[in-house]
């Protein structure tokens, strides 16, 4: 059973006026993969939608590249979401290149000097580099006004994150940095606020007297598609969980803002991630990390990943990460939230399942109800699915199972655009705030801790599976919950 009509967001709120200054984006790391792949095709979107005027637009990084190199890169970026109209050749025209190590203050402030206007700074840069890269500019200062866009992971743990932000807090306010995770693109966060709140019969069942359990996954087919420079020193944990997918589960949690102003928002989302951990404090019973072998997928041959170009079999780098967390608030205590992220999957599945429990009585007579009702909450594509049980064809003391199906409106820009549109807007909602970041840290330090001492085994599956056959998520794993109060041995 199947809807077409798609749901209503709540309006979003007046966003400060783009000023006409022409602005200028610098990125540091130019030349990197994030930069071509993600950071790239949402500024060509954002252009194309006329709200950069003038936008000047400078890249930089190690590699060698001149203008013209830099300008082809800019110009396949943009190619790829359709984003060649005259806004964009324009841009594209007056964009240049300049190889420089953005650790060195000399180098940075020779960019500076060529940037005019207000000033964006998108740090397309490993942890470690983005933090020597600021620590450089607070000893030659920046321009009054500009914004800093950092992309995660935010620092390689809690210390470094708390660093981060301290050295941040020197160059400009909270409000000016921007902690990009595209998760809370406009149009997911609206999604899930406006499922939550906008409906009534929703709210008052989101709660431990009626949920079970919430699963939050982010699995994909694809392998590690030449990303070994990063992905190997972060894995799956780092690079999914304690990142997006615990952003996903604030939003699902938090209790309702008074209004979604950047303040009143991000304290919600900070306040409920204050009040989450590990499920019995044991990262051993409540975590698990495997890494793909070799297999197939749709007719694809994977090698294993540590025959992957650049890879270090020696790190020990899972491909996949799963996670049991509880939330401690009067309205989620008891609830166990289940959090995977896994490459090379069989196939691909991005959602958050809120698994209701069983109704208390069911009349004799009718069966078929085994099943529990399920809200899905897609996040690629965007949609809502509900599972309910019905009667079916046939004998109507039988239940089926149906799901009833509709699509979120699509946003008008892809998540990059969104966060970036932020920045320029000098609006900061959409971005992570820094002690949300630390707390982020926090929650799966101990996982971190455990598995470093090689207390959870990294488990094999082949590309193209389930994943480990112990998976903690599903009734079939055989796991038992142990109750959050429970401390553990280990």
């Amino acid at each position: 059973m199947t809807t077409s009509a798609p749901i209503a967001s709540p309006a979003a709120p007046a966003m400060p006026t783009t000023t006409r200054i022409p602005q200028t984006l610098l990125v540091l790391g130019a030349s990197g993969d994030l930069t071509g792949r993600l950071l790239l095709p949402g500024l060509g979107r954002l252009v194309a939608s006329g709200a950069l005027p003038g936008l000047r637009l400078i890249g930089s990084g190690m590699d060698d590249w001149d203008d013209e190199r830099w300008r082809r890169r800019v110009t396949e970026s943009f190619a790829t979401v359709g984003a060649d109209g005259p806004r964009e050749t324009e841009l594209i025209g007056r964009s240049w290149y300049v190889p420089a190590d953005v650790t060195r203050e000399e180098d940075l402030r020779r960019l500076l000097g060529d940037c005019t206007g207000p000033l964006v700074i998108f740090f397309a840069l490993p942890p470690m580099v983005a933090a020597r890269s600021a620590a450089a500019l607070a000893r030659i200062g920046v321009p009054p006004g500009t914004r800093l866009m950092l992309e995660k992971p935010f620092g390689v743990d809690r210390i470094s994150a708390r660093s981060l932000n301290n050295l941040l807090a020197t160059l400009v306010p909270e409000e000016q940095v921007h902690r990009i995770d595209h998760f809370l693109g406009k149009s997911t966060v609206l999604n899930l606020l406006g499922l939550r709140f906008a409906n009534r019969i929703f709210e008052p069942v989101l709660n431990s007297t009626h949920v079970a359990c919430v699963d939050i996954v982010f699995d994909e087919t694809l392998g590690l598609e030449g990303r070994a420079g990063y992905y190997d020193g972060a894995g799956a944990l780092v690079d999914m969980v304690q990142s997006h997918l615990l952003q996903v589960l604030a939003l699902l949690t938090m209790e309702p803002p008074p209004s979604l102003e950047a303040r009143e928002l991000r304290g919600r989302l900070a306040q409920v991630l204050r009040a989450t951990r590990l499920w019995g404090d044991d990262p051993v019973m409540s975590s698990r990390r495997g890494r793909y072998t070799a297999g197939e997928i749709a007719g694809r041959r994977l090698p294993s990943y540590v025959d992957e170009p650049g890879v270090d079999p020696a790190r020990g780098t899972e491909t996949l990460a799963e996670l049991v967390l509880t939330v401690d608030t009067w309205r989620w205590a008891g609830v166990p939230f289940r959090l995977r992220s896994g490459k090379a999957m069989a196939g691909v599945r991005k959602e958050a399942v809120i698994t209701f429990k069983q109704p208390d009585r069911v009349p004799d007579g009718l069966t078929g109800y085994e099943r529990p009702d399920r809200l899905r909450i897609g996040f690629g594509p965007d949609r809502l699915g509900l599972d309910l049980n019905i009667n079916g064809p046939g004998n109507p003391f039988d239940l089926d199972q149906v799901d009833l199906l509709a699509e979120f409106g699509p946003g008008d820009l892809p998540a990059y655009g969104e966060v970036l549109r932020g920045a320029f807007d000098g609006d900061p909602t959409l971005s992570v705030r820094g002690d949300v970041a630390e707390e982020c840290w926090r929650i799966v330090e101990p996982v971190l801790a455990a598995w470093k001492a090689g207390a959870v085994p990294l488990r094999d599956y082949p590309a193209g599976s389930a994943g480990p056959a112990d998976s903690l998520l599903g009734p079939a794993s055989g796991w038992r919950l142990p109750r959050p109060a429970e401390r553990s041995s280990h």
